[in-house]
């Protein structure tokens, strides 16, 4: 089958939207199949985004592709006869962040024009599609809520996830992922100075916010956690990543409202590790069981300490989760097979 992946990327910018296209593709070339990569860049500015739609809408595709499958925004509205998405966010700002402090733009009646505009363009490309699918009951449920499109949940698995294990515990509590504010570390953090054992905790990732990792660096510094707290800003090459998971004590992962349960967590079940998460993370709370596979706390650092504490004082109920968190990804069925067989179909 000629099939084309289509997607918007951020220069610089590396992460799970890129992942799930790029790992898509090589599992379809390892299944015969012909793949063609179709990526344009996105900038985050709404006086552009239209302009950016447009340059999408304008891809003219050939019918001799059999099938196209559109991921990040504003793929979604590039036309083709036998266009299938696997939708993993829309454009945030413009819809359930409208109003926050991540939104760029006033509440102005020429903001909400634009708003009801894009809106409007979204779901007339949605409905062009032949199936829809999302990464999450979350996207599910706001494709649901602002464009009236019902979608089936595909979760997106790890590619060579068996590289992924469980070796050790050691007295760490990782965090490995982008350092940004939505992420949250600062919660981690704040949750050491309350913990009364000798938990320690593990930063790790890079930043595209100067402000926050110095946020970050002066948290350490005035709760006196050097030697508690490693805080790593760097990039983190595979290796390293599946040797930090196979030995640490558990995971941690507490966005605001995540589109989907996100890498770090698959990466902690794979590697038997249970995860901490908190009660506002969104699509976390998918994988994430509490008191199963791992601790679902209110985001409060006493509320972290104590699940910190309890995971560090109890290692054989920590390992018991972990074991669970693994049998969770088969409860899913979070897998390439599924993953294929539901987009090809």
């Amino acid at each position: 089958m000629k099939i084309a992946l289509c997607t918007s990327f951020s220069p610089f910018c590396l992460g799970g939207a890129r992942n799930i296209v790029d790992w898509l593709e090589l599992t379809l070339l390892e299944r015969g199949h012909q793949v063609e990569k179709i990526c344009l860049p996105h900038v985050d500015d709404p006086k552009l985004l239209f302009n950016q739609m447009a340059s999408y809408r304008w891809v003219n595709l050939p019918d001799s592709i059999d099938k196209v499958i559109c991921f990040r925004p504003p793929a979604h509205v590039i036309p083709h006869p036998n266009k299938v998405l696997w939708f993993i966010h829309h454009i945030r700002a413009m819809y359930d962040l409208w109003g926050s402090k991540y939104c760029p733009m006033p509440n102005t009646e020429e903001a909400r024009r634009f708003r009801k505009a894009l809106i409007s363009a979204d779901t007339a490309a949605l409905n062009e599609a032949k199936k829809v699918f999302t990464n999450s009951k979350v996207v599910s449920q706001r494709l649901g809520k602002y464009n009236n499109v019902q979608s089936k949940v595909l979760y997106p698995p790890l590619f060579q996830a068996e590289k992924f294990h469980y070796a050790r515990q050691n007295d760490e509590i990782l965090y490995l992922c982008r350092v940004e504010d939505h992420k949250r570390q600062h919660l981690l953090v704040e949750a050491m100075a309350h913990t009364r054992t000798a938990v320690k905790l593990r930063i790790a990732g890079v930043s595209g916010s100067p402000r926050y990792v110095k946020r970050l660096r002066s948290l350490i510094k005035k709760h006196g956690l050097s030697d508690r707290v490693v805080f790593n800003n760097c990039y983190v090459s595979e290796e390293e990543k599946i040797e930090l998971y196979a030995s640490c004590l558990a995971v941690a992962y507490l966005p605001l409202d995540e589109d989907s349960y996100g890498y770090p967590s698959l990466e902690a079940s794979y590697s038997c590790k249970p995860i901490i998460t908190t009660t506002d993370a969104g699509g976390v709370l998918e994988l994430v069981q509490h008191n199963t596979n791992g601790y679902v706390c209110e985001p409060d650092p006493k509320a972290l300490a104590a699940a910190m504490d309890e995971l560090y004082s109890d290692r054989d109920a920590a390992k018991k989760q972990g074991v669970n968190a693994r049998q969770r990804i088969e409860e899913l069925d979070i897998s390439w097979d599924n993953v294929v067989e539901s987009l090809l179909s």
